[in-house]
C-alpha cells in the first residue's frame, strides 16, 4: 500500500474510531477542552497580572540627592551619566524650588508658610527620580550611582522591588505547575480512549499482525484519532476565549469603572496570538503522546498473547 493510501486510510479509520467510541471520545474532547480552557483563562489572568506588575515596576523610582553646593552643570552631567545606563528608562529632575512648592502643599499650613517668607529651607534638596525598565537590576544601579562624584544620597524602594520580583517568580512557578497538571490529566484521558479502542479491536489487530501488517500501519488510525481529539479539544476553548475575553473585559470596565479606571488590560489580539499556537500545539502534542504511549503498551500485550 502506498504512503498516500496509508495516510488516507489512517485518517478514515481514525474518524471511524472516534465515532465507534463516541462516549469515550466525547469525554476526552470535553476534558481536553476544559483543561485548555482553564489554561487559556489562567494565561489571560497571569498575562494581565504580569502586565500590571511590569507597569508598576516602571514607576518604582530611585531618588538621587546631590552634595551641597553642586552646580546645575554638574547636576546635568550626573543625569547624563545615569541615563547612559541600559536599565534606566527615564530620569526626572526635581529642582529645589519644585521640592519646596510640593512640600508646602502637602505638609504646611498657610500660617507656617508665611513665616518662611521668601526663604527656601530646601535649597539643597534638588534630586533626580530614576525609573528602571528592569527592576531586578535596581541594586546594581544604586551601587553605581552612589559611586558618582557629587551624589550625596540614594533612596531606593528595595522592599517594593523585591515584592514585585517575588510576585513575578511565584506567578511563573504557579503557571508551570498548573500547566503540567492539566497536561497530565489530558494525556491520561486520551490514553483511556485509545486503550478502549484497541481493546475493542484486539482480535482485528491480532489478525492484521498475523498477515504481516507492520506496527506503523496499525498505529496510524489511533495516532490520527488522538491528534483529532486533541485538535477538536483545543479548537473549542479557543473559540470561547476569542469571543469571551473581550466581552468579559468590557463588562468589567463598565461595571467597575471607578476601581478599574487606571487599569490597562492586555488586548484580546495579544492574548489570542499566544493562545492559538500554544493550544493547537498542546492539543496535537497531547493527542500524539497519549495515543503513542497507550498504543505501545496495548500492542506489546497483543504481541505476547499472539506469540
Amino acid at each position: 500500500m502506498s504512503k498516500i493510501s496509508t495516510f488516507f486510510y489512517g485518517i478514515g479509520q481514525g474518524l471511524k474510531n472516534i465515532f465507534r467510541n463516541r462516549m469515550f471520545s466525547l469525554a476526552s474532547i470535553a476534558t481536553m477542552a476544559a483543561c485548555l480552557f482553564l489554561f487559556g483563562v489562567f494565561y489571560a489572568v497571569i498575562a494581565n497580572f504580569r502586565a500590571m506588575i511590569s507597569k508598576a515596576e516602571t514607576r518604582v523610582g530611585i531618588t538621587v540627592f546631590f552634595n551641597e553646593g553642586t552646580t546645575d552643570d554638574r547636576i546635568k552631567e550626573i543625569g547624563e551619566e545615569i541615563m547612559y545606563r541600559a536599565e534606566v528608562s527615564e530620569i526626572v529632575l526635581t529642582t529645589a524650588e519644585q521640592a519646596w512648592e510640593e512640600y508646602k502643599k502637602e505638609k504646611l499650613s498657610p500660617e507656617l508658610i508665611e513665616t518662611f517668607g521668601n526663604d527656601n529651607p530646601l535649597e539643597n534638596s534638588a534630586s533626580y527620580t530614576v525609573y528602571l525598565n528592569d527592576i531586578s537590576r535596581q541594586e546594581s544601579l544604586v551601587r553605581y550611582i552612589r559611586g558618582i562624584d557629587g551624589v550625596r544620597k540614594v533612596n531606593n524602594k528595595r522592599d517594593v522591588s523585591e515584592s514585585l520580583t517575588s510576585m513575578n517568580k511565584v506567578l511563573t512557578v504557579l503557571a508551570i505547575a498548573i500547566i503540567i497538571i492539566l497536561l497530565g490529566v489530558s494525556i491520561f484521558l486520551i490514553g483511556i480512549t485509545i486503550s478502549t479502542g484497541v481493546s475493542i479491536r484486539k482480535q482485528e489487530i491480532s489478525i492484521m499482525k498475523l498477515i504481516g501488517a507492520t506496527n506503523f500501519f496499525i498505529r496510524i488510525p489511533y495516532i490520527v484519532e488522538g491528534i483529532l481529539i486533541g485538535l477538536i479539544g483545543a479548537a473549542i476553548p479557543l473559540v470561547i476565549m476569542h469571543f469571551g475575553y473581550g466581552a468579559i473585559i468590557n463588562a468589567l470596565k463598565e461595571n467597575f469603572d471607578v476601581l478599574l479606571s487606571s487599569t490597562e488590560f492586555v488586548d484580546s489580539a495579544s492574548i489570542m496570538k499566544v493562545l492559538i499556537p500554544i493550544s493547537l500545539g498542546l492539543g496535537i502534542g497531547i493527542g500524539f503522546i497519549g495515543s503513542n504511549i497507550t498504543l505501545g503498551k496495548q500492542l506489546r500485550k497483543i504481541e505476547v498473547k499472539t506469540s
